[in-house]
């Protein structure tokens, strides 16, 4: 595990805010809105199940599935640690054991389909981080890997949780999280010097502004507004090392600024770009359309037939 991923520093569920266990209240309300009926045929009688995963991946999103299950009347032992690399058994069975749920057979049930989409795509997320992070790391990039605010809606918390997971930065949270200005801001407000003037007015001290350029004049005008971060995007990669070199000499000395490049990046074109006049290279390839981590929910049949 490397030292740059948060991971490395706590643990992440102290991350999660009080309102976390009520949107999982209402995944469970979403999944079984009314009458159980599958829970009447198979009934409470005590019974365990095994968490298999069927891919390789980091596993991601161990409170959620937890919480998941413990609303249900289940609780669940983990082999495996938040974070920790899945790798495809040498045994031939195809599937690694990752944790033990055990509770009432109705409530296992319940809790499989919403548990097992959650942890998919946390874990799918965090996998397709890490790898990007990990060959940004050995090209020699030291900067900053994000995500972006392309999340899906109602599911923003798990996404972003699989990209710390992952050691990706989330990015901003949400539109009171830092204040940025992209080309539609500067258009409507007149340019981007008034647009970084009136954003500087409200937010204060506490929030940084972040202007998104077309190209180098007005990156240069951002600078000169006070912008605390800009976006380079939809530049080419020789357009952004040639950019962000040119920034960097014209303002030495001058004003402190991050240069963030972003725009159509994924693992194969991200190292035409990654150089370390960048401080932040963002994209939603590591969220957005990412492929799953395969895992399966099934009852214990050994103990079934021990106890009968």
């Amino acid at each position: 595990m490397h030292k740059d991923q948060p991971i490395h520093h706590g643990s992440l569920e102290h991350l999660l805010p009080p309102s976390w266990k009520a949107q999982i209240t209402a995944w469970l309300a979403e999944d079984t809105p009314s009458y159980d009926y599958a829970g009447f045929v198979v009934g409470e009688h005590p019974r365990s199940a095994t968490l298999w995963a069927k891919s390789a991946g980091i596993v991601a999103g161990i409170p959620f599935f937890t919480e998941i299950f413990r609303q249900c009347g289940c609780e669940v032992e983990w082999h495996a640690k938040e974070g920790s690399y899945i790798d495809r058994p040498k045994d031939g069975s195809g599937k690694t054991k990752v944790a033990t749920v055990t509770g009432p057979v109705r409530g296992l049930l319940l809790g499989e389909r919403v548990g097992l989409n959650l942890l998919a795509r946390c874990s799918g997320i965090a996998t397709v981080s890490r790898d990007m992070l990990l060959s940004l790391r050995s090209a020699g990039y030291e900067g900053i890997l994000a995500g972006t605010r392309k999340t899906t809606p109602g599911f923003r918390l798990v996404e972003k949780y699989g990209m710390l997971v992952g050691g990706a930065d989330t990015h901003r949270m949400d539109l009171s999280s830092m204040i940025m200005l992209k080309d539609n801001h500067v258009w409507s407000r007149g340019s981007i010097t008034e647009a970084v003037q009136a954003a500087k007015m409200v937010g204060g001290f506490a929030l940084k502004v972040e202007v998104e350029v077309q190209n180098e004049d007005e990156a240069n005008e951002a600078v000169a507004a006070g912008a605390d971060i800009v976006m380079l995007d939809n530049f080419t990669g020789e357009g952004v090392k040639i950019a962000a070199r040119n920034l960097r000499e014209k303002w030495k000395g001058q004003r402190q600024f991050l240069i963030e490049v972003s725009g159509g990046l994924r693992e194969d074109n991200v190292f035409d770009y990654a150089n370390n006049d960048i401080d932040i290279i963002s994209t939603s390839s590591i969220h957005q359309g990412t492929p799953h981590v395969d895992f399966s929910l099934k009852i214990d049949q050994d103990k079934i037939k021990s106890s009968s």
